[in-house]
């Protein structure tokens, strides 16, 4: 905390700091809800979960919080329409659009491929595209995190991936195989992650703070630090940084997670692809190995945006080689054979100090990084972090640090990310027959083992390359292979998570695995899709894990740092056309809840909802993707059954199904859209949610979604009556919130 300017010791001792601390520590009321919701309700991050008496039991309504039973509005219909269908009792606003300008003197995106086209630069200063994860940081009159404060906040954003098609005039430009450098560049500033202050207006409305100091971009040309256990090791020096402390850029930034000191970790997901290689050359066998496991291209070809094809004339510090892994150099300091290494991380970023430089965790493991979800927080105790793979047949991970938490440490940036996320142990889970299970410590895997095959990502199929563990930091570089090796369970695509505040149990979405043949109790299904409409569309004839599920798990004693849990099913994903059949439809859904390939997952700490998102192909000849809310028990409420299962010759498997409880559709999107990202406000009376791609298989000439409209009375939002996609009117990935009529509390 020493490092800490005079402002910011200012801002931990300022009186609206000090009175949040000591609201929670004087009302007994508060104590208990934060012992109850297990320290992550309110102010659970600030580590006052274990003061005061009380047997934990939270009230339904309690000290600002209220914890619902049920939630308390009727199923939206499906919908096919190019628009955001919500709830009755409902209403949404669009807040934050691909293109919109977060400085003072940046134009209207005029969303017609022109904007920025001779200055890619400019978009340091606009909204990217594809959001995806991100979360609400209240904000205080004196400019610190305050969980309860709603009216203002800092809104962080993943923006994941780019729709090319939108973005340019005619599309992407290629000539010969080389991309229009300008192009490239503008891609490559679109991607990553925006900070942006929000106010909430007297009408109720929110809008952006164009002009606010604290708005910010992170993009793929944002200096980096690597911090942790591989700062400096010889596998990440590249040309950029020769001594390895240094990279450029995030990038496919999907889920995310917060810290209890209010920083924000944006985490890189489908990473490896960005990356072409012209030259192979000659790599150790452990080199092979790790290419193949995370997917990095080994042979001759480009990245999947091309970008390391464009032309580097006139450019400054080598924006396209660093995107070739080849080698082209004489050692790693001449060339980006590297590059790869530096990327697939939990990227922490201080939201509050604009200048500040982000970190690159490497403590926290190397994998196609969902998200990042803190465990319930306690003094004295360590901080635990959740975090999936999402490839097919990739892990479970969690983090558990060295240190103990400190509630001192509240709003201690990435100083305090330096003492909680660069030492600690890393663990991959395994998912017994039994319904327990155990987090592996991958330390415990033997300097020396050796072995002989190594399967490709998102693969169980195998290239006989020898790997051989070398030293304890293979576990954070080759965190992959590591999970190999110890006996983690392969799982279908380990997406977001979630703890929930009740009970402290951690939910975590499996959206799907159509390359599934095998099952066990943890993926118990392997069967055939259907497809009654017979029109072509959806996943007519395929089979695996087609709906995917979602898996909770309880830790021993409620100690979020044991080594063992016990675990079920908390609800299978089906399509209308399967609810009858008890061999898919396990969870038992119906009309007004049925959903497909759950993806995002987010628990309200102010009501203890639980919020699923669908990012699907196989559901949507009926209907767009959804926002479904639900009011789930406890690990063990429901009971066993055996799965027969018919595609794959997978058998018969018995796995244990859990209570689903109320579960209602709160929102369904527009064409081709993903519904993705979700926060909330302080007070739980604003949702903000993202709508990511809508429109992504259309083109300019014949754009399949033109979401969101412009309204004739001004902003954007849903078509009018008769309105159709249009070629004058690009779709765009945009932010909006959800609010009731009456202004009340979301879900009740």
């Amino acid at each position: 905390m020493s490092s800490l300017t005079k402002k910011e010791m200012e801002v931990l001792s300022s009186p609206t700091f000090q009175q949040i601390i000591n609201q929670h520590l004087e009302n007994p009321s508060r104590r208990n809800i934060l012992k109850g919701s297990v320290g992550v309700a309110a102010l659970g991050f600030l580590g006052l979960a274990g003061c005061g008496g009380g047997d934990g039991a939270v009230a339904s309504s309690t000290g600002g919080s209220t914890q619902l039973n049920a939630v308390g509005f009727t199923s939206t219909p499906f919908s096919l329409a190019d628009s955001v269908q919500v709830a009755e009792g409902y209403q949404f606003q669009v807040l934050y659009k691909l293109g919109d300008p977060i400085a003072a003197g940046v134009a209207d995106y005029m969303n017609d491929g022109s904007d920025a086209a001779n200055n890619p630069s400019e978009f340091q200063f606009r909204s990217g595209d594809h959001h995806d994860g991100m979360y609400f940081f209240g904000l205080g009159s004196n400019n610190a995190w305050d969980p309860e404060e709603s009216t203002r906040g800092l809104l962080v954003i993943n923006h994941e991936a780019i729709t090319p098609e939108y973005l340019h005039v005619n599309g992407p430009t290629s000539v010969a195989g080389v991309r229009d450098a300008n192009e490239a560049l503008k891609e490559m500033y679109i991607h990553g992650v925006s900070v942006v202050e929000v106010r909430r207006g007297s009408n109720g409305q929110y809008s952006v703070v164009q002009n606010s100091l604290f708005n910010r971009r992170v993009h793929t040309l944002t200096d980096m630090e690597i911090s942790g256990p591989l700062r400096g090791n010889p596998f990440m020096v590249t040309k950029y940084s020769p001594n390895g402390t240094r990279t450029r850029g995030t990038i496919n930034n999907c889920a995310s997670g917060y810290t209890p000191w209010g920083t924000y970790l944006a985490c890189e997901e489908n990473w490896a692809g960005y990356f072409g290689n012209s030259n192979p050359g000659t790599r150790s066998s452990n080199e092979q190995a790790s290419m193949r496991r995370y997917g990095v291209r080994a042979t001759v070809g480009n990245g999947r945006e091309g970008w390391n094809t464009a032309s580097e004339v006139g450019q400054v510090g080598e924006p396209f080689s660093r995107w070739n892994v080849g080698i082209v150099g004489a050692t790693a300091a001449d060339d980006y054979r590297n590059a790869a290494n530096t990327y697939g991380w939990n990227v922490e970023i201080d939201p509050f100090r604009p200048n500040s430089i982000p970190k690159k965790r490497t403590a926290m493991g190397r994998f196609a990084h969902e998200g990042a979800w803190v465990g319930p927080v306690e003094a004295g105790k360590p901080v635990v972090f959740y975090m999936g793979c999402d490839s097919r047949y990739e892990y479970i991970y969690k983090f558990v640090s060295t240190a103990n938490w400190d509630p001192a440490d509240m709003m201690g940036g990435l100083q305090a990310g330096d003492k909680y996320l660069d030492d600690g142990k890393l663990y991959v889970a395994r998912f017994d027959a039994d319904f327990t299970g155990d987090w592996i410590d991958l330390a415990s895997v033997a300097d020396g083992t050796t072995i002989t095959a190594v399967r490709g990502s998102g693969s169980l199929s195998t290239a006989a390359i020898t790997y051989t563990v070398t030293d304890s930091n293979e576990q954070f570089w080759n965190t992959r292979l590591l999970a190999d090796i110890a006996g983690g369970t392969p799982m279908d695509r380990p997406e977001w998570g979630g703890v929930n505040p009740r009970n402290g149990e951690v939910y975590m979405t499996l959206t799907n695995n159509t390359s599934r043949r095998v099952a066990d109790p943890a993926n118990p299904r392997v069967y055939f899709d259907n497809d009654t409409d017979a029109d072509g569309i959806g996943d007519a004839g395929s089979q695996g894990n087609v709906n995917g599920h979602v898996i909770r798990w309880r830790e021993d004693g409620s100690e979020p740092a044991a080594v063992g849990f016990s675990w079920d099913i908390y609800l299978f994903g089906a399509e209308d056309d399967d609810i009858n059949n008890p061999n898919v439809n396990l969870s038992g859904l119906t009309e007004e809840n049925v959903l497909s390939s759950p993806d995002g997952l987010w628990f309200s700490q102010k009501t203890g909802v639980l919020y699923i998102q669908t990012d699907d192909g196989a559901f949507t000849d009926t209907t767009n993707c959804m926002l479904v809310a639900a009011v789930p028990g406890e690990v063990g409420d429901g009971s066993e059954v055996d799965v027969d299962n018919t595609a794959g010759g997978a058998g018969t498997v018995r796995t244990k199904v859990g209570a689903v409880g109320t579960l209602r559709r709160l929102l369904v999107g527009p064409i081709e859209s993903e519904i993705t990202g979700l926060t909330e406000s302080g007070d739980g009376k604003a949702l903000f949610i993202n709508i990511q791609h809508p429109g992504e298989d259309g083109s300019n000439a014949a754009p399949t979604s033109s979401w969101p409209y412009p309204l004739t009375g001004g902003g954007f939002g849903n078509p009018a009556a008769g309105v159709m996609p249009n070629a004058g009117n690009r779709p765009r990935s945009a932010t909006i919130v959800l609010t009731r009529i009456d202004g009340g509390v979301i879900g009740q």
